[in-house]
């Protein structure tokens, strides 16, 4: 058991109450109420109470919220391994409540107010961008329009009810088409088909829009993006959107991949620099295999070489979870509050996609 702030313990045993159990969130006071077995989560989004998510896989830690009164529990009685502080929060995404909840964070209204809807698409075209990374262009029915956040994603929904989620790359106001970077995973049963067997006309079906990872329009703060892999996607979304929208603050991107071949789309972050005084971009090479003049290492460390005022930023963060971690705990120890810093944990792995 672990102590919570306000002394009580948070109890990890399987509940076999039928009630009904009541959330409350704070400062704002909204009350929601979650069903037996549901996660705190899904009552959530069921209800329109916008709290923030990602992965939906207890992985990412980005919906991890502060745990002021009551009794959650897990599956198999295990911490999920995104929850950096068990003694006080709890994962909303794998938390099924045990008792009334008294929980603390600040709500993400605007995502909400888009509901997620299932729909068909056909694939107009696939163009391999890299060794290892295909883009998908994806074409809704005639007169439908997909509308989104930049930054948010979509589910692909496979026969048997399996998902698959990828951010989508293009910003909304280009919405004819839908722009996906996927990323091959050795084994992986739908990335195979992606490059192997899948045609220009295929019909695919879909979820979205999905997640809560997008741009805090509202804030006044330079905008720092970290992209690792495939990461670059989302964040392409949400520099495109600010450059269509006009946003004047500093954005500076980082974009950390193994080799230089992983840069799938190097010229577009260039042609950004040319042509915005206020962006900037440095690619990081963490294994260069030929000769590079440029940053190489881990991209949160060239970050941090950069910049010594974290703090004064918002900060966006995406790729697998490993840099996105790593990434966050060294930021948060210069100081960089955890209400500046948004992130989007990719789960890369063949044991995602069997």
């Amino acid at each position: 058991m672990y102590k919570m702030r306000d002394n009580l313990a948070v109890s990890y045993k399987i509940c076999k109450c039928m009630s009904n159990y009541q959330v409350k969130v704070q400062p704002l006071g909204k009350v929601f109420s979650v069903q037996q077995d549901e996660t705190v989560l899904d009552a959530a989004l069921r209800q329109n109470i916008g709290l923030t998510y990602g992965c939906r896989s207890g992985n990412c830690g980005s919906c991890e919220v502060t745990l002021l009164e009551g009794q959650v529990n897990y599956a198999d009685d295990e911490t999920p391994s995104g929850l950096a502080d068990p003694d006080y929060n709890c994962l909303p995404c794998q938390a099924v409540a045990a008792s009334d909840l008294v929980i603390e964070v600040e709500l993400v209204e605007q995502a909400v107010e888009i509901q997620p809807h299932t729909m068909p698409c056909k694939v107009q075209s696939h163009e391999q961008l890299s060794h290892d990374v295909m883009r998908l262009m994806l074409k809704l029915p005639e007169n439908q329009r997909l509308q989104f956040l930049a930054g948010q994603y979509l589910d692909f929904i496979l026969p048997g009810g399996e998902h698959r989620a990828f951010s989508i790359a293009n910003a909304p106001h280009d919405d004819e088409l839908i722009e996906l970077h996927i990323r091959h995973v050795d084994g992986g049963k739908f990335t195979d088909f992606v490059f192997d067997s899948m045609q220009d006309k295929s019909v695919l079906r879909i979820e979205a829009p999905l997640g809560t990872f997008t741009l805090r329009e509202d804030s006044s703060r330079p905008i720092l993006m970290i992209g690792g892999g495939t990461g670059f996607a989302p964040l392409k979304s949400m520099i495109e959107h600010a450059i269509y929208v006009g946003v004047s603050r500093p954005i500076t991107l980082y974009w950390g991949v193994r080799a230089e071949r992983d840069l799938y789309l190097p010229d577009l972050p260039q042609q950004w620099s040319q042509q915005h005084d206020n962006f900037s971009f440095t690619p990081v090479l963490s294994e260069p295999d030929a000769p590079w003049q440029g940053r190489s290492g881990f991209v949160h460390e060239a970050v941090m070489q950069d910049i010594a005022n974290i703090s004064d930023y918002d900060v966006y963060m995406t790729g697998p979870p490993v840099m996105v971690n790593a990434a966050a705990a060294a930021f948060e120890e210069t100081g960089l509050s955890r209400e500046q810093m948004f992130s989007d944990s990719f789960e890369y792995g063949a044991q995602n996609d069997k």
